[in-house]
């Protein structure tokens, strides 16, 4: 005969025969009887057809849940279902003699990948509240726990034997399941995915750490796949997990009769839960949360197996950590050597030299150069040979901006605009600025030498220099954020760069009273520029001065 196991939290467990018409609910005239208070008075009706037996849920509140996914409709049973109402269990043991039966109903793991799909939305849905339920801690699981494993010779118990089997068990099909992602994110989908399948759970958590120290759900999985189901969490247990750093199992009050008549915990109809740390190398990573509608769903030994599972996914979740930080910083990295030369950009990656946010003032020297008779020359020049053209040009130019380590703000079509003292200062940036357009001029000379070989036409630029104050840091749009410097100072650079002719260097007077001493230049009439009322005192710039010993670099 068919038969059910009924395991209520009310009674010892008991196996009823099926009758060729059972009636199941809390009210007496069911045929079968079940004392649970989430039970409807008549909740669902088990019958045999030719193929075996039928369940049939009668539209119960709470609804009836066949291997963990919550049931509509008929649903013919197979051996080994497992069906749950309320905080019920009913295991359904079919007769050899029933026959073909009906193809399995949809397993656990497709609700949980659904559950994935819709994770991103309940993470909105998750709160922690302080004070939802009065829990009782039915067992508490130190970290190490019972996680040592003795050599098999010294094993004497089957049953030790067969408890570290399923630990390793656990831990293999994680590792299994997680291989070699690094997708944090994914990863938590994973783990939550093999925890549901190798636990059994009806929801379940991810909470980790943020660099505020403060709990932030990442990932979300229930077996029925709401999107817009709320999921509260006990803060009085996850804080204390957090702060012994031990796992611990869980009933909640709605088994006390004095909770009877709480419709709020009643509609969350959470009755069992674990809460195990994520901890790797004595390091926090957060909680991790399983939680069923079955007051005795987990026993001590699913949260050791939880346990395990935590540790194995610690590790995983801190390498998947420690590899986004490895990529944001790879991008950092080539962002900032974009901008400067190798060595400041690794003081500016490991934190040594500070790049803020918003604008900050500072000392700079700033150096605008640009070719002369560009225009002319793109028009005699295929687009192709402009692009090659400016390529070796601002490889050439930049080579030497950085070798004095400026800072490489833009290129502005065939404009370079490079900072000496922004975002690195040093005390010589006036003399760094004005010692690379002298050498950016000789290297100029050797390369036009060789593109007049080639029957090329050769480049020629100038250069202005200004130093002052400016305002320096991360400046734009909340998605477009450039390093980059503005103020007057900038702007009479720019001005310097026009007015200097095919050859020439072109300093200000700020810049000059900085470096007169290392350069040999030659003072020109003063010079109106737009924007400034005043005629400036400009400098052309010859050459080093001979004979003198360049600043300390």
């Amino acid at each position: 005969m068919a038969t059910i196991t009924i395991i209520s939290p009310e009674a010892p467990p008991r196996t009823v025969e099926l009758a060729t018409k059972n009636t199941l609910g809390r009210h007496p005239d069911n045929s079968i009887q079940l004392l649970d208070r989430i039970v409807s008075k008549n909740h669902c009706h088990i019958d045999r057809v030719e193929s075996g037996f039928v369940l049939r849920d009668l539209g119960s509140l709470n609804g009836t849940h066949i291997n963990g996914v919550r049931m509509s409709g008929n649903h013919n049973l197979n051996s080994g279902d497992e069906v749950t109402l309320g905080s019920t269990k009913l295991l359904y043991q079919a007769d050899a003699a029933a026959g073909a039966e009906a193809p399995a109903a949809q397993p656990a793991s497709e609700g949980v990948e659904k559950g994935a799909r819709d994770s991103a939305a309940q993470l909105s849905k998750v709160t922690m509240m302080p004070g939802m339920v009065e829990s009782h801690v039915r067992a508490k699981l130190s970290q190490e726990g019972d996680q040592k494993f003795m050599p098999e010779r010294l094993v004497q118990d089957n049953a030790v034997l067969r408890a570290d089997y399923e630990k390793l068990r656990v831990s293999f099909e994680l590792t299994k399941a997680i291989g070699g992602e690094l997708d944090v994110d994914k990863m938590l989908e994973k783990i939550l995915g093999t925890a549901f399948d190798l636990i059994g759970a009806d929801r379940g958590v991810v909470l980790l750490l943020n660099d505020g120290d403060e709990l932030e759900a990442r990932c979300v999985h229930t077996k029925k796949g709401k999107k817009d189901e709320e999921v509260a969490l006990s803060q009085t247990i996850i804080n204390q997990v957090l702060k012994e750093r031990t796992a611990m199992l869980s009933s909640d009050a709605l088994t006390d009769s004095r909770f009877t008549g709480a419709k709020s915990i009643i509609m969350q109809g959470i009755r069992s839960s674990m809460a195990v740390p994520l901890i790797h190398s004595d390091e926090l990573l957060g909680v991790m949360v399983l939680d069923s509608q079955v007051a005795t769903a987990f026993k001590d030994k699913d949260l050791q197996l939880t346990q395990v599972l935590a540790n194995q996914a610690a590790i995983g979740i801190q390498n998947g950590m420690y590899a986004e930080k490895l990529e944001k910083e790879a991008v950092t990295r080539e962002r900032f050597q974009r901008l400067l030369s190798p060595a400041i950009a690794e003081l500016v990656i490991n934190g040594d030299v500070e790049v803020e946010k918003g604008g900050h003032r500072r000392e700079t020297t700033v150096f605008f150069s640009d070719i002369r008779g560009f225009t002319a020359m793109s028009e005699k020049a295929t687009a192709e040979e402009i692009v090659t053209m400016l390529n070796e040009y601002f490889e050439m130019m930049v080579e030497v901006i950085f070798e004095y380590e400026g800072t490489l703000d833009k290129f502005v079509g065939d404009e370079i605009m490079a900072l000496f003292g922004s975002p690195v200062s040093h005390d010589d940036d006036a003399y760094r600025a004005v010692k690379v357009a002298v050498r950016q001029m000789l290297d100029l000379a050797a390369w036009n030498q060789q593109r007049v070989t080639d029957g090329k036409r050769p480049v020629e630029i100038g250069i202005g220099i200004n130093s002052g104050e400016v305002v320096a840091g991360y400046l734009g749009s909340s998605k477009a954020l450039e390093y980059t410097v503005i103020g007057d100072v900038v702007n009479t650079a720019a001005r310097l760069c026009s007015a200097a002719t095919a050859g020439q260097v072109i300093i200000s007077r700020e810049t000059y009273d900085r470096v007169k001493e290392y350069f040999e230049v030659e003072e020109l009439p003063p010079t109106h520029v737009k924007g400034k009322a005043q005629a400036l005192q400009i400098y052309r710039v010859i050459g080093e001065a001979p004979g003198v010993t360049p600043p300390p670099t």
